[in-house]
């Protein structure tokens, strides 16, 4: 299994971690493995650093008390909007019929401000997209992964050497280790071996 997906989990937490020196009521990211490879239409596709600030405009609101979004979070109101500003990230005039102000963009001083941590994060996605691209001939990555889907693909058995397992789809697994709590190894799935 590789290695990358905790390494871009901890680079992840260190670039939240500069986030939070500027802005110190954002809250602790508490699991940073989830925002790989999860896409979001409001949010935008890709995980980058100008998404990271767009979290953290999420964590500033709930912090606040402030609530950012309706449509079941997929439209971003003024209120998202003003946090936005504060955190450094430029908008459209006028608000996206669907998604509101949720394509927001890095201004020139917060781009001048975080250069050194946005240059460490696009150098771990890089080595991350490397990695799980090269990584396609021993490992089933599921129908999720194979038609784009975010998810919903069939769950098999993943096992821990403790004996332990959980039900999950393959392609889940793949992108980050699921880590057992009884002896803290790895879940995995363990290889079919042919009779014959």
């Amino acid at each position: 299994m590789s290695t990358t997906p905790p390494v871009l989990a901890a680079e992840l937490a260190l670039a939240w971690a500069d986030i939070q020196r500027h802005h110190s009521e954002l809250p602790d990211l508490a699991a940073p493995e989830s925002l790989i490879g999860e896409s979001s239409s409001a949010c935008g596709h890709e995980l980058s650093f100008e998404r990271l600030l767009h979290e953290a405009v999420h964590g500033i609101a709930a912090a606040r008390g402030i609530r950012d979004t309706s449509r079941a979070g997929r439209y971003h109101n003024r209120r998202f909007l003003a946090i936005a500003e504060e955190l450094g990230l430029d908008h459209a005039e006028e608000p996206h019929p669907s998604s509101g102000f949720s394509l927001v963009t890095l201004n020139p001083e917060a781009r001048k401000r975080y250069r050194p941590t946005i240059e460490r994060l696009q150098r771990a996605l890089k080595a991350h997209t490397v990695a799980t691209a090269s990584d396609t001939t021993r490992s089933f990555r599921g129908p999720a992964a194979r038609h784009g889907s975010s998810g919903g693909g069939v769950r098999v058995k993943a096992v821990c050497d403790c004996g332990r397992n959980v039900r999950v789809v393959p392609s889940v697994l793949a992108q980050a280790p699921i880590m057992c709590g009884g002896c803290g190894k790895p879940f995995r799935i363990p290889e079919v071996v042919a009779v014959g």
